[in-house]
């Protein structure tokens, strides 16, 4: 066993981090507190070929493995996990369209998505759907060489900026079962009846776009199916939710850093009764909680990557990864601003922003509860055997 990142790997991430340093921490405090769009961050991004994460390289993209990919989002989560939502819905779409696209829409798309001269994102969830996508009510009627799209979708990120966006959809509301009557089709933007009809208010994730999408009778052609063939939408987007469920793991560790990096910081440095209070033991019990947490979720997630990596099934580990990181992210946001004080609960520094972020952890790429279901049935069913 290799714990240890290889030597690109390594190099990579002190790459991102550098960027972190220099183009997000300076700025992420105001910018979110202004409910800015980090449009500069977003050019840079762009410059370092981050928007093609996921896509082959022979369209352009680094097409990097999963374990680089959990590095991209943990950094930058440290520095404002916001902005890892803007990659990550993009990301996450991207790998739908090199999977599952016929030819002539990897060709159409992923050029342009690597270089993030076009953008995208995901829309799954409604208003009365979000676990249980086999209940959504988007339809697409056939109507000669084109789809007719009814319907409402919530919680999309990148909504303003996704061309094309995928939109899962009901091809065939009699089908049973329903996820055979299921797919995703590519709406690009400015097409007639898509609107983004508003933002979503929200605790925290400042920075990314969050809306609700009309779609007023949107009439796109038939080559928009993803893959060309009808009834594979729910496996397409339940394939991609297992990485976008790395992605999500390796946010919260971001977080879970982050909030432990800043606390050990201020132990040091905050005296009470003539010693810094790192020396007490009470704050001594949180530090050693916070950072054993965070390297189990740590580990946890990189295992989740690396058997992607090796070709495997995942929809186990990478539950389990969320799971837990996610648990940790929000242990050690509240931790953090309990070590703080006074402080911690002040804009002033950042503890009060990752306490805020990391709520969304625990409930984006599927809520911490169903996840529990997921690797409770896996492990009954013997899909994962712990122990060796």
């Amino acid at each position: 066993m290799d714990f240890e990142l290889t030597p690109e790997q390594d190099l990579f991430r002190k790459t991102l981090r550098e960027f972190v340093d220099k183009e997000i921490r300076p700025v992420a405090r105001e910018w979110e507190r202004e409910g800015r769009y980090p449009t500069e961050i977003v050019e840079t991004m762009k410059e370092l070929g981050l928007f093609g994460l996921t896509v082959p390289k022979e369209f352009g993209g680094l097409d990097v493995d999963i374990v680089s990919m959990a590095l991209v989002f943990e950094e930058i989560s440290r520095g404002w996990m916001g902005i890892a939502g803007i990659l990550g819905s993009h990301s996450l779409a991207c790998a739908m369209i090199a999977r599952h696209g016929t030819d002539e829409q990897k060709q159409r798309y992923l050029p342009e998505l690597a270089t993030g001269e076009r953008r995208t994102g995901i829309a799954l969830t409604e208003p009365d759907a979000g676990t249980d996508l086999q209940g959504i009510k988007t339809r697409a009627t056939r109507d000669g060489d084109d789809y007719i799209i009814r319907g409402t979708k919530l919680w999309i990120t990148n909504a303003r900026h996704a061309n094309p966006l995928p939109v899962l959809v009901k091809t065939d509301t009699d089908a049973e079962p329903a996820h055979k009557g299921m797919s995703v089709l590519l709406v690009e933007q400015g097409t007639p009846g898509f609107t983004v009809s508003r933002d979503m208010g929200k605790l925290g994730y400042k920075g990314p776009e969050t809306c609700e999408v009309s779609l007023e009778d949107v009439r796109v052609p038939a080559d928009c199916l993803l893959g060309g063939e009808e009834g594979h939408g729910l496996q397409q987007a339940l394939g991609g939710l297992e990485l976008g469920r790395v992605n999500i793991a390796s946010r919260a560790i971001g977080i879970a850093q982050e909030a432990y990096d800043q606390s050990l910081a201020y132990t040091k440095e905050r005296q009470a009764f003539g010693k810094p209070i790192a020396r007490f033991q009470a704050i001594q019990l949180k530090l050693a909680d916070m950072g054993t947490k965070l390297q189990a979720a740590r580990l946890l997630t990189y295992w989740a990557a690396s058997r992607a990596d090796a070709g495997e099934r995942i929809d186990i580990e990478a539950g389990m990864a969320k799971y837990f990181a996610s648990e940790v992210a929000l242990e050690n946001s509240l931790e953090a601003m309990r070590i703080h004080g006074g402080m911690g609960y002040s804009t002033e520094l950042d503890i009060e922003r990752l306490y805020r972020d990391a709520p969304l952890m625990a409930i984006g790429e599927g809520t911490n509860d169903i996840l529990r279901i997921v690797i409770a049935r896996g492990l009954v069913d013997g899909r994962l055997e712990l122990g060796g």
